[in-house]
Order: C-alpha cells, then structure tokens, then sequence
C-alpha cells in the first residue's frame, strides 16, 4: 500500500501563515466588535493576559521557561513598545473605518519598510523597489483622498500604523534578533501589559474622555467591568491572538520567506468576508482600486527581494 507523501516545509509554512491570518483576522474583528463599550487600553490588557498565559505554555512544550532568558531585554521591550504604538494607530483607525479598509492600507508597511531599508540599513532601493513605493502610495492616495472634502484624519490612522510596524522590522534587523520566537512573543505581550496597565492607572477613570470623537472615545474612555459574553469574548480574542503569533513565527521558521510572505496578503479577501458578514461592509471602487494598488505594489516589492535573494546566492563563492 502506497504511503502518502509527506508534507514540504514549504507547504508546512504556507498552511501556517493562513492559519495565523484567520486568527489575527477574527481578533481584529472582536476589538472592533467591542470598541464602542470598552477603552483600547482595557481590551488591550485582558488580551495581552490571556495571550501571556498561552505563550507561556507553548515556551513551557517547546523547551522551558529558561528559554526566556536574553541578554537584551530592554531591546526586546523597545521592540515590544514600537508593536504596541503600531497596534494602537491601527485598532484606533479601526474603531471607526471598515476591516478591509484598515488592513489594506496597513499593507504599506512593505513600502515603508523599502524606505527605511536606505537611511537605516544603508540598502540600495533599486528602480523596481521605487516603482513600488510609488504605486503604493498611489493606492493610499486613492482610497484616502486628502484632498477631498469627505477626509477624515482616521483615514491616516493605519498607515501610521504601517510606518510605525515598519520601525520596528528595521530595529530587529540593524540590531539582530537571536532568541526564540516564544522569548520574542513574550516580551511583546509583558510590554503590551505595561503600557495597558499605565494607561488604565493614568486615564481609566476617564478623566480624559471629553471629546464628542469616537476615536478618541476609544482611547480615552473609563473601564467598566466587562459582561460575562464579552469576557469569554476578550478571552479568546487573547487565545486567538497568542495562536496566531506562534502560527505566523511558525510559518517563516519552516519555509522561506519568499514563499510564504505572498500569502499574508489573503488577510485581505478574509476581512472584507468578515466585514461584510459582521457589519454589512463592502468596498466600494475607489478602496478596491487602492487595494489592488497596495497589495501589487506589496507583491512586487516581495517578488523583487526574493529575486535579488536567488541572485545573490548563485553568485556567492563556492
């Protein structure tokens, strides 16, 4: 009897990232669900507790708690400070605009990490690249449209976003990163409860909420205890969230990155059906032809790295 063939790591890898897509996908889809009774900084903490515990146990299987130990732990927490600002511009923006429209516009994290890559890393940003940066941001302007009279600053929200997940890329690759990716995944959620708790200290009595502006309603407004439903929702938002990171580390572990960083982009398709199924949210022309813009322009700055990547290997020294 024939045995079936395995599966490639390669394979293994893509299976991982859409997995990690769906997760991230319905955890964006619960904060924004509960944005208009909760503050961020209230959601953010009961997620980053409950996404701390599960980490905890994935470290536990994978080798030990002494697998947490580094060298760098303020590093890891700057690190853990720049994701915890991206993820602010980009729930704050959500909080207010259509899930397809937000993580759209957050796909021109490439582009900005294309920008970056010169000033930071000294890398050359070739034509191709430049094409994409252009058409790109093209898309942005496309679906934002500054100069009209329907503009809205929280349009600017998940590319700030973008700009800020960009920073952090760029720290982890001028600095180097050696740990593991549960010692990685622990210092994020440890620094998404300092800031959460610092911020409830400071402004979860709402103190600060006197803006008639639903973003900063989000921001700004008092704790209140959760009901039992939207607990058990918080609750698994932290689980989905804590799968979908090792899921996504996972993914770039097994395979190469230029094989599967495509398919991050199938977040897209997956958001509109949520939007759509949980608020009726559809795209219109002008955010379909922006998406389009974006995500090629994402495509090909993947395409174009990955190329380069072949190149340089077929003329390293034998």
């Amino acid at each position: 009897m024939p045995v079936a063939p395995s599966l490639t790591n390669n394979t293994r890898g893509i299976l991982c990232l859409v997995g990690a897509v769906v997760f991230l996908t319905f955890s964006d889809a619960i904060i924004k669900w509960l944005s208009d009774t909760y503050p961020l900084h209230e959601i953010t903490l009961v997620r980053a507790l409950v996404a701390l515990l599960v980490v905890l146990v994935i470290v536990r299987l994978e080798g030990g708690l002494s697998l947490l130990r580094t060298r760098r732990p303020l590093l890891h927490l700057f690190r853990g400070l720049l994701l915890v600002v991206a993820n602010m511009f980009f729930f704050l923006g959500l909080s207010v605009m259509p899930l397809a429209l937000v993580v759209a516009l957050f796909f021109t994290a490439p582009l900005f990490i294309c920008l970056l890559a010169r000033p930071i890393l000294g890398e050359v940003v070739g034509p191709a690249r430049w094409i994409a940066i252009v058409v790109g941001l093209g898309g942005v302007a496309v679906m934002v449209q500054p100069w009209s009279a329907s503009f809205t600053w929280s349009a600017v929200l998940p590319v700030l976003a973008a700009l800020t997940y960009a920073a952090m890329i760029m720290v982890t690759r001028r600095l180097g990163m050696k740990d593991t990716a549960g010692t990685l995944a622990f210092y994020i959620q440890v620094a998404f409860l300092l800031v959460s708790v610092t911020s409830g200290l400071v402004m979860g009595n709402g103190r600060f909420d006197v803006f008639e502006q639903p973003t900063l309603g989000f921001l700004f407004r008092a704790w209140t205890w959760p009901s039992p439903g939207d607990l058990w929702l918080l609750t698994i938002c932290g689980v989905i969230v804590a799968g979908g990171a090792y899921l996504l580390s996972q993914a770039y572990r097994l395979a190469q990155a230029s094989v599967v960083a495509p398919f991050e982009y199938t977040s897209l398709p997956f958001a509109v059906l949520v939007g759509y199924f949980a608020w009726g949210d559809l795209p219109g022309l002008r955010d379909a032809v922006g998406s389009v813009l974006i995500v090629g322009s994402g495509l090909l700055v993947v395409y174009h790295e990955s190329r380069a990547r072949r190149l340089s290997v077929k003329r390293a020294p034998v």
